[in-house]
């Protein structure tokens, strides 16, 4: 069996002293996998990868990377580590152009890297590519994202974590992300992410798993989960199709 290059072992992690908002979930994800986070509004999906990502606090569990233990590396190591994180908000520094934020993305590269790096994302990314002076504010919602994703590459991470990639974008636009992402995924990058839009999700993801009160409530295939009406109806409020039983 293929070892897992992210382990999630018990975790409870939240804001407050004494007050988890995620309550003890495990997870392993296999490299060169998708997985995403699923479950209602509250369910404690956010606060799960955050904590992942070292921006949350974490009272019990433990996460490895690669079996190295990361779970007290603060946030900003993280990436030297070969995990990236996407926000869902603030991503991107809204006043500086495309290539200003990919420099400073860069800054946590050795200096003889850093061209070759962000010509790289500027090849992966060609929309940005041909507006690279322009403001990142000045973009379109699927173009910041792109850009917030770019950023997160720049250090070469082996993970790419995302909460709420598709939030606000119509869906052209969440097809667009998502089909970078899986352009993303051949190169040999794992994803983990967080998605309200479970539809969009479970068609590009391998695994799912669905969190309610910050507790798994089930974990299966994405295949099977989208084809499911019980789990989609009791766990993603999605109602079953006029008709069916």
């Amino acid at each position: 069996m293929t070892e897992p290059i992210l382990a999630i072992n018990s975790l409870e992690a939240g804001y407050e002293p004494g007050a988890p908002i995620v309550r003890g979930v495990s997870l392993a994800v296999s490299p060169g996998e998708i997985v995403t986070i699923l479950g209602p509004n509250g369910a404690g999906k956010s606060t799960f990868i955050k904590a992942i990502a070292g921006l949350v606090s974490k009272s019990a569990g433990a996460v490895t990377l690669d079996g190295r233990d990361i779970t007290r590396s603060p946030a900003h190591l993280l990436a030297r580590q070969g995990l990236g994180f996407v926000p869902q908000t603030e991503n991107v520094f809204t006043l500086m152009s495309i290539i200003d934020n990919l420099r400073l993305a860069a800054d946590i590269l050795p200096k003889v890297e850093r061209a070759e790096k962000i010509e790289a994302m500027l090849t992966l990314f060609p929309d940005l590519a041909r507006q690279h002076q322009l403001a990142a504010g000045r973009l379109s919602g699927g173009q910041r994202q792109m850009l917030a994703v770019a950023r997160a590459l720049i250090a070469g991470p082996r993970i790419l974590m995302l909460d709420e990639a598709s939030a606000g974008l119509s869906p052209k636009l969440v097809g667009q992300v998502f089909a970078k992402l899986a352009e993303i995924r051949h190169t040999g990058i794992t994803i983990v992410m967080v998605e309200q839009n479970a539809k969009a999700a479970l068609t590009l993801a391998d695994r799912a798993v669905i969190l309610v009160e910050g507790r798994t409530a089930h974990e299966g295939k994405a295949a099977d989960i989208a084809s499911d009406p019980v789990i989609r109806e009791l766990y993603l409020g999605v109602a079953p199709a006029r008709g069916a039983a």
